[in-house]
């Protein structure tokens, strides 16, 4: 059990320390004029984002086995809704990235999508990372993967605020357009659509 606790250490803290990595390059986007996200090609900041991501979601998979049920939501409830949110935010994610090229999808520029479900959220694919994330956070039921959810949740979020002055330079009239017709994530305008 002591080999499993200290494993368990090891993959929490690279995860952490993975997720810190990302942060710093938004916080350097986000606060100066340096733009290492998105990379727009395949420079140092590309490479040093996903690999971060890489060790993050290694990490938090490995936190997921060792931990397994080892927390306090009661079962199976959480069993199920954890998996139907999981499988939920993946759908919404591949619906997504199906709509990009490989390279779009990881921060390489490209086109302009608007239409499928760029119609109805500009950050369809990150709508299905948060729904997902939770999901499988819900589902694992441990307390390291929790952490590891909120701080991939929470650097989610801001993504699309650091990329947005990259798509309004590259972009101009035609994504100020799209702002003002597609919310950023979900909202009433999102609903609406579906609905009618």
């Amino acid at each position: 059990m002591e080999v499993l606790s200290t494993l368990s250490l090891v993959a929490f803290v690279a995860g952490l320390l993975a997720a810190g990595g990302v942060y710093l390059i938004l916080a350097v986007t986000l606060t100066t004029d340096r733009q290492w996200w998105p990379p727009g090609d395949k420079t140092w900041a590309y490479h040093l984002h996903w690999s971060l991501v890489g060790v993050f979601n290694v990490s938090t998979l490995l936190v997921a086995i060792l931990e397994w049920n080892t927390w306090l939501l009661p079962r199976p409830s959480s069993l199920v809704v954890g998996g139907l949110l999981t499988a939920l935010g993946a759908g919404i994610f591949v619906r997504g990235a199906n709509v990009m090229q490989s390279d779009e999808v990881r921060g390489v520029t490209g086109d302009l999508y608007t239409g499928g479900p760029y119609a109805y959220s500009r950050n369809p694919q990150y709508v299905g990372m948060i729904i997902g994330t939770a999901g499988f956070a819900l589902l694992s039921n441990a307390l390291f993967v929790t952490v590891l959810a909120a701080a991939h949740i929470g650097w989610v979020f801001l993504l699309p605020v650091a990329e947005e002055p990259h798509l309004r330079n590259e972009y101009g009239e035609e994504y100020e357009q799209y702002v003002t017709r597609v919310p950023r994530f979900v909202g009433l305008q999102t609903v609406r659509e579906l609905v009618n």
